[in-house]
Formats: C-alpha cells, structure tokens, sequence
C-alpha cells in the first residue's frame, strides 16, 4: 500500500528539477557553474517563508539553515545534506519532468525521444511500484533526481517539523551543498558554520537502503616523456609519447580490474582521459577499493605495468603521480556506532527492512566523514541516476521525509 503524500515531496522534486543545476568537472570556479545558486536561492526563500530565521546561501553557493531544538535535553546536532548540482554525464538544461500516476507495470515510452524506454524487464525495481506514482524526465535530459529528491526530502521535512513542533527533537542543521557531482562538494564548507555533530547525506537509491561504507579513491597521473624530433628527420631519434601511452592502455588486463569487469567488493583501475602531444602525453586513472591496501596494491601493479611498456625505450621516462581523492567512510562510522544503529532504528520503526550494501563510489558524507562529521548515507529512491531513464517512486520519497521525521525522535529519546 503507498504511504499518503503527506510531506509533498513529489511536488518539490518537479519544480526543483526544472532548474539547471548542472555542475563542470573542467571549471575551477567554486561553485564550478553558477547556476547552481539558481536553486540555492529558491531554497532560501522557501526556508525562510516556513519560518527558518536563519537560512542563507554564501558566496560559494552552500546553503546553511538551522532547526531550532523542541527539546530541554541535551541533544547532539544533527544536520542532513544533500547536493543541488546535477552530473555532466547528461543534459540538466530544460527538463521536462513528468508523474506518472498509478503505474500500471508496463514499457514507459519518453515522449520526447521515443527511443528512451524505461522498462521493468531492464529495472526490475519498477515492478515494485505498480500501483504507485513514479516520476521520469521526457527523454532529453537526466531527471536530476541524484540529488534534488534528496533536497525535496529534506526541504519536505523541515516544513513538517516547523508545522508540528509538538515532535521533540534537538537542534536540526540543514545543508545543501554544490558540486558533488564533480568530487568537489566540501572544498568550500565551513564545519565550523555548519555546527553539526553527526550528519546523514539522503544521497541513496532503493527504499530501505543505508550506506556506511563507500570506496576509497585515489587519482593516478602517469605522465609519458618522449623524445621529439623533426618529423622528416626523425629516423632514429623521435620517440613518440603518445604511441607509448597508447602500450600502457593496451597492456592493461582485459577480463578483469576494470569498471566493465567488477561488481561487489572488487576494486578497479579505470583511465579516464588521454591528452598530449609527440614529446609528452598524460593518462589519467581513477582507482577504487574498500581498503587502502587493495589501493596501495592496484598502484603498485599499474606502475609496474607502465614500467614494463617504458623499458623498451630507454631514451624516454615517465612521472607515476598519485592523489587522495576520498577515503572509506566506515572507518571513521566504526568509531561512532550510535550515528548507523539510531538511522536502523528509524527504518525499523517505520516498517522497513534495512539493507546495508558497500557504495562503488563516493558521496560528500565520505569527505565529511573524514573532515570529522561522520556520515552515512540514506534512501531516497533514486534509480538509473546520471541517464535519460532515471526515474523515482513518490512512495520511496515520501517513506524517506517519514523515516527522518522518527530518525530525529530517536536521537531525541537516546540523549
């Protein structure tokens, strides 16, 4: 049976959607596209129309607000977080969404592009929410669901709390946050601003989910020194970089360590992009695991990879350049068990069965975890993020603004 659509959450997704919020991974502006702050200032506004006295977006497009507490206990501050920028992988700009009452179970045909099909034989999620309402984009564009159903809970939950301050919970932090989508979503925070103690991200896909634990990630630079010559006069001198770039790639494995190869726990090296020229060319690598050694592992054996291709041409060298991106949250989450088992608790007090899976990626609470605001992840229904078909329940939105509502109760009771 659907919940009722109590916290409106349906409605504030289709308008938040409309703004093009898209993020540059190749900007070096914080935020790196202004029009992210289109829909920072719309949440301001809303914010302060409910009542939030405090609620305001700064230079770099993070909005800060507080709830007040309803409680004479001494309660830890809670804050919960999502990000208003949309990924580069697909067109933000002019998205139509549409809601799709009672979903009947069949093909989904987009109207504005006729090819894009969203099907349950491909997401077999959607079998789930027969009955219920979805909504989608037209075909054009991603929906932007990753992560305004984030922002549309949270924002759903912070207008039920100031209409009912009967609920007693302690001192609530609200933070919107810029540029996740391009590993850039804390550069710019101010913990000290913020004022929270504990945080949640509502960052997550299918009902009942709950992450603690994300990929560790580093960035590997290799960075291939030919040696140039005239092309005409070349014999015997040139050596091309690029061509040697090009070894490194083919002497990578092909059935395994890959993105296309790996599922679960595996980690992976993965290149991303290949520039330069005759006498220099670059290849840049992500590379994932759960544990810093398996990092330290996968490193170790694409440096020795590279080295191999470069010992076949000793006139030329080779820089192997690394750089922390992000780090494993559930080592710092194992430190604070309070903050998983009172998100368990509320799932269990609204009838969901909770599942923990590993996250083969990273959020901004993986960041904030280690800048010491720890932070898991929390549903929000979200499903075929950063495409054309992405698409959400109203019922999985509407069960994620229920379960906050009793999250924050809990940490009430417990202190």
């Amino acid at each position: 049976m659907a919940t009722e659509n109590k916290y409106g959450t349906a409605e504030r997704l289709m308008r938040y959607v409309q703004i093009d919020t898209q993020s540059d991974p190749e900007s070096s502006n914080s935020p790196t596209t202004e029009k992210q702050k289109d829909l920072s200032k719309i949440l301001v506004e809303e914010l302060l129309a409910m009542g939030i006295a405090d609620a305001y977006v700064d230079a770099y497009g993070y909005v800060y607000a507080t709830i007040p507490s309803t409680t004479e206990k001494d309660v830890p501050v809670v804050c919960f977080c999502s990000h208003v920028d949309t990924a580069p992988d697909c067109s933000g700009t002019n998205v139509k969404p549409i809601l799709h009452k009672n979903y009947d179970g069949t093909d989904i045909v987009l109207p504005d592009d006729e090819t894009q099909i969203i099907s349950p034989s491909k997401y077999a999620y959607l079998k789930q929410h027969i009955g219920k309402d979805i909504i989608t984009a037209s075909g054009n564009t991603l929906l932007g669901a990753d992560d305004k159903a984030g922002v549309a809970i949270i924002m759903s939950l912070a207008n039920y709390l100031v209409q009912h301050p009967e609920i007693k919970h302690g001192t609530i932090k609200l933070l919107f946050t810029p540029d996740e989508e391009v590993g850039k979503g804390t550069d710019k925070l101010d913990l000290q601003k913020l004022g929270a103690t504990v945080a949640y991200t509502l960052d997550g896909g299918e009902l009942g989910t709950l992450e603690d634990e994300t990929f560790s990630a580093d960035g590997v630079k290799i960075i291939v020194h030919g040696v140039i010559a005239h092309p005409g006069y070349a014999k015997g001198i040139l050596v091309n970089a690029l061509k040697i770039a090009g070894e490194i790639l083919t002497a990578l494995p092909k059935t395994e360590w890959s993105p296309e190869t790996t599922e679960k726990r595996q980690g992976f090296v993965h290149p991303v992009s290949v520039n330069g020229i005759a006498e220099k060319a670059t290849i840049d690598f992500i590379v994932r695991d759960f544990t810093i050694e398996g990092l330290l592992q996968h490193e170790a054996r694409l440096k020795s990879i590279a080295e191999e291709v470069l010992k076949q041409y000793p006139s030329c060298s080779m820089e192997f350049i690394v750089k922390e991106q992000y780090r494993n949250m559930k080592e710092i989450l194992d430190q604070h068990p309070a903050i998983v088992a009172n998100a368990i608790e509320a799932y269990e007090r609204c009838g969901l069965t909770v599942v923990k899976e590993p996250i083969r990626g990273g959020t901004d609470g993986s960041r904030l975890s280690y800048m010491g605001l720890p932070c898991p992840n929390l549903f929000t229904g979200m499903q075929a993020i950063h495409s054309k078909h992405e698409w959400i329940g109203v019922d999985d939105m509407e069960q994620s603004a229920n379960m906050l509502v009793e999250l924050v109760k809990v940490w009430e009771e417990k202190s």
